[in-house]
């Protein structure tokens, strides 16, 4: 090794060494490396040494230097990089450990009754708020490291953690974005992936394929959302942090509900024409109770003023028992590839669904104030009118008396008419 012959470079009179016949001088790199290290020899196994070998002995070290600097800062990265991403997993981790925690007290606080001996119960509060705490504590000592990641590997976008979704209002370059084919989410909540999928498809255009690893996909409603998509020939759903993929039918629930983007592979095995006829079967149903069930004008809201004409068809098509037109046919008919009946299948977050329930109160609250002054108002006009239906024939005669009255002496009443039309023109 070159370590062996190391030592003699420490030697400044030493001008001409022979190595020829070691194993050292069977490497590629021999006699650049040696002529690098000792500068002052003049012969090398019995050979002269010229200006330009020591030039090209000092480019090459410099090129090794380069590379070995190079390769030093691509491992500093790369175990940046796990370091990195450990932290967002044991971040994500300890979030799921709180909100579990959170869903285990308030179904405890359920169960327990409420009040024992005239004062509220609790469970465990001591253990509660400690290890409330602990999990605090552990999430600030884990945010010295980057809480999320952003990295572009050849055609696929990994994200990892929440605050990654914030790189898609980044101005990204025409060539990067265009070459972007796959982006991956990792340990990030579905229901904050659903925020930013119309930011999705319209930064990265030619993005065909989804992947999703430990991000809560617990329903299929949920997916339900990626209808917003404008195109997806792939989707890859990992069974770690996703339960969905437990259940046996998911995939054909991706296939009925995701069917206009004609799906070619789900978790890397290929769709087949099987596999669509059987999705129709299983969940055709759904969707026509689905849209059969939803209230008109919530149809009409639904699809927008762009859909409306086409959900006419819809409901003709159904109510027409013959005809040239068929319900099959009419069923089918489609805006933006997408069938009527299975847009009705939406999927809500919790927090907009928190909103639309508060949204909802406020305008049952309105409606039940205005109903109630309406009923007010209709009950203070009653009363005035049955008051005026017991006064009137008094009121009647009285009014027949004053004109009869007034009109006695023909004389006076044109006078007074006369000069009430004098007063009225000063």
């Amino acid at each position: 090794s070159f370590e062996d012959i190391l030592c003699l470079a420490d030697s400044s009179s030493l001008s001409d060494i022979t190595l020829d016949g070691n194993p050292i001088a069977q490497e590629t790199w021999y006699k650049h490396t040696v002529l690098h290290h000792m500068m002052q020899l003049r012969q090398l196994d019995m050979k002269r040494i010229t200006e330009e070998e020591r030039r090209m002995a000092s480019v090459a070290a410099r090129k090794e230097e380069e590379r070995k600097r190079e390769s030093h800062k691509q491992t500093l990265l790369k175990e940046k990089k796990r370091l990195t991403i450990c932290n967002i997993a044991r971040q994500w981790e300890i979030q799921q450990n709180r909100v579990a925690l959170v869903a285990s007290l308030n179904q405890d606080k359920d169960n327990e009754p409420n009040q024992i001996n005239g004062s509220a119960a609790y469970v465990f509060p001591e253990e509660s708020r400690s290890l409330d705490t602990i999990l605090s504590n552990a999430v600030q000592g884990l945010s010295v490291l980057e809480s999320h990641l952003v990295e572009v590997e050849g055609d696929t976008l990994c994200l990892y953690g929440a605050g990654a979704l914030e790189c898609l209002d980044r101005n990204w370059s025409v060539q990067t974005a265009g070459m972007i084919v796959t982006v991956s989410f990792m340990f990030i909540e579905f229901d904050e992936i659903v925020q930013v999928l119309t930011k999705l498809k319209i930064k990265f255009p030619n993005s065909v394929h989804l992947k999703f690893k430990e991000t809560n996909l617990t329903a299929l409603q949920q997916f339900n959302a990626l209808a917003q998509m404008h195109r997806l020939e792939q989707l890859t759903v990992d069974p770690q942090g996703n339960p969905v993929v437990n259940f046996t039918l998911w995939k054909y629930y991706v296939l009925f509900r995701l069917n206009h983007f004609n799906l070619q592979n789900i978790n890397g095995v290929k769709v087949t024409e099987n596999d669509i006829v059987m999705a129709e079967r299983l969940f055709g149903i759904l969707a026509y109770v689905a849209s059969s069930e939803l209230p008109h004008y919530r149809m009409l809201s639904l699809f927008g003023e762009s859909r409306k004409k086409q959900f006419h068809y819809l409901l003709e098509g159904k109510r027409k028992k013959s005809g040239t037109e068929s319900e099959e046919s009419s069923d089918n008919r489609r805006y933006g590839g997408e069938n009527t009946t299975r847009a009705t299948l939406n999927y809500l977050t919790k927090d907009f669904h928190m909103e639309k329930l508060e949204e909802i109160k406020e305008r049952k609250a309105f409606c039940q104030t205005y109903v109630e002054n309406l009923v007010k108002e209709a009950a203070d006009i009653n009363m005035k009118n049955e008051s005026l239906q017991k006064l009137w024939p008094q009121m009647f005669i009285e009014l027949v008396r004053d004109a009869v009255i007034e009109i006695r002496n023909k004389n006076s009443y044109m006078k007074l008419c006369l000069q009430r039309i004098t007063d009225q023109k000063q």
